[in-house]
């Protein structure tokens, strides 16, 4: 699938969807309708300086008078893809990442603006920003790196084919940087070195990566390599592109563009630079830097530029969640997480798999009875599957630490934040006290979201029980109205006693019968004879 515009005439669509990237610096929104030869049309699009990183102490807190100018620019935003009946996806980087009150912007931003925003991750962030580039660029077949400079963070990528070989997300940003050396006293050329230490040695652990894996061609998105282009093509005295598109820097242009700012800087003419977007000069010698120090470390001689970045890439991840089956390696690409996870930590994956497999039973059975959303299937699978990551830390309280090993594991790309917490909510209450709303986590949830962790939850923790041997005894299970009570046809394998499996069950099925509101009954069924 690619990104382009329409050529003329109404095009036929698919459907329409809105995308918003809430950064540190500026907030965008993206409104465009898929066509149903491939690619999308750009319907609307804005774009908000809001600066949410611009509160003191390196981005640990978002001050109030930014959550104000977010809150209401995601009002305007939602209001505009509700004209278009678009539905929207909203991702918050690293300003709302890292602060330690961002959950009182996203509850605003639900409860104000109506838009649900999902807060992701740095390596997350550089996934969804290969999906944008890729859409831009003509790179699919080459081996690329990436580098995103935003105004928290820079995200790096190598990767090839749509398929991320290595990742990281660094706390080098434009408007972070710009905090750190060029506001406090007046500005010295001695600033840029400094700045320019600082950068290569957060660069250094990735550095050897990339040499190991190399790549084919180095391309930069997002605002601040839009801006060195824009510089460096204006010093060149010709006319202005249309789109920077596949704008070609080199590591001169990148360099004189750093140097052409500091001067201006050092003269305080910042805001009169040729081609530099007056919103952008406070920030812009920082990113330049950041850029600078980039092509150096990984030996960049020529950058390509794309336009496109976050927004673009969460618009076709929104494309592809919602049409299932159309580009399956989205799918793929989140189990394959999971299982990464697993490896890693579960010294008994075969149980697990078994408990997914009887937890997904119980579901198919269920889930119109409970109106449980269909996404809730993956959700349940994946937390079976990681259930006893937690035994990697240690055997006591391992539901405790299971939350803490999913929450924080970086193998989950391709969810959400939401569903990241979802999953490991739900993990964590396979075992021991049932959810309750004291727990600050689990009472943090929308309720929606917490009646679906009980619900999930629930269902797991029957399906463990159908296992406590370990050896995979129960074949299979059938839930099923019997009167006033809820019966679960447990079929054992040929010849084995699951009078251990049926009794363990029988004293995890509380919670489930809560939200089924009905005891439940565990029945030993017997295979039906063979013909």
């Amino acid at each position: 699938m690619s990104w382009h515009p329409s050529v003329g005439g109404e095009p036929p669509s698919d459907e329409v969807l809105a995308a918003v990237d809430i950064g540190t610096n500026s907030v965008h929104l993206v409104v465009a309708r898929s066509l149903a030869g491939g690619g999308f049309e750009v319907l609307d699009g804005e774009k908000e300086m809001v600066r949410l990183g611009s509160g003191p102490g390196d981005m640990k807190r978002l001050a109030p008078d930014a959550i104000d100018r977010a809150v209401a620019t995601l009002r305007r935003f939602r209001q505009v893809a509700d004209r278009f009946g678009a539905p929207m996806r909203a991702v918050a980087t690293s300003a709302v990442r890292e602060a330690q009150n961002r959950d009182e912007f996203t509850r605003r931003a639900w409860a104000e603006a109506g838009v649900d925003v999902e807060v992701i991750s740095g390596i997350e962030e550089a996934r969804l920003i290969h999906l944008g580039v890729l859409q831009a660029v003509p790179v699919f077949e080459k081996r690329l790196l990436l580098v995103d400079i935003g105004g928290g963070s820079t995200e790096l990528l190598v990767g090839e084919r749509g398929e991320a070989l290595a990742a990281r997300s660094l706390k080098l940003g434009a408007l972070r940087l710009t905090q750190r050396f060029f506001v406090h006293r007046r500005f010295r050329a001695t600033d840029v070195a400094a700045c320019r230490r600082f950068v290569r040695a957060e660069l250094v652990p990735f550095v050897r990566e990339v040499r190991r894996l190399g790549f084919d061609v180095a391309v930069g998105s997002s605002g601040t390599v839009t801006s060195v282009a824009s510089v460096a093509q204006a010093s060149r005295r010709e006319p202005r592109p249309q789109t920077f598109n596949n704008f070609e820097l080199t590591a001169e242009d990148i360099a004189a563009v750093v140097d052409r700012l500091a001067d201006a800087r050092l003269h305080g003419l910042q805001s009169v630079v040729p081609g530099l977007d007056p919103t952008r000069a406070d920030i812009a010698l920082a990113g330049a830097v950041i850029l600078d120090e980039v092509g150096r470390a990984f030996g960049v001689d020529r950058l390509v530029v794309s336009e496109y970045a976050l927004r673009e890439g969460v618009l076709l991840d929104a494309w592809e969640r919602s049409n299932r089956g159309s580009l399956q390696h989205l799918h793929d690409l989140r189990r394959r997480g999971v299982s990464q996870l697993a490896e890693l930590t579960d010294d008994d994956p075969n149980h697990s798999a078994h408990v997914a497999r009887l937890a997904l039973l119980l579901f198919d059975d269920l889930a119109e009875r409970l109106s449980i959303s269909p996404e809730g299937r993956e959700y349940l699978e994946s937390a079976a599957l990681l259930a006893n990551v937690g035994l990697f830390v240690s055997h006591a309280n391992h539901h405790k630490h299971t939350y803490y090993v999913i929450r924080n594991s970086e193998h989950l790309v391709g969810f959400t934040d939401r569903e990241i917490e979802l999953i490991a909510q739900i993990a964590r209450y396979h075992r021991k006290s049932e959810p309750k709303r004291k727990h600050e986590g689990f009472a943090r949830l929308r309720p929606e979201d917490q009646q679906m962790v009980r619900v999930l939850a629930g269902i797991l923790r029957v399906a463990i029980g159908l296992d406590r041997n370990h050896a995979g005894l129960v074949d299979s299970i059938q839930a099923r109205v019997d009167g006033d009570r809820l019966a679960i046809d447990v079929l054992p394998r040929p010849g084995a006693d699951v009078g251990l499996e049926l009794y363990a069950a029988s004293l995890r099925t509380a919670l489930l019968e809560q939200v089924v509101g009905m005891p439940i009954d565990l029945v030993a069924a017997t295979p039906s004879p063979q013909s």
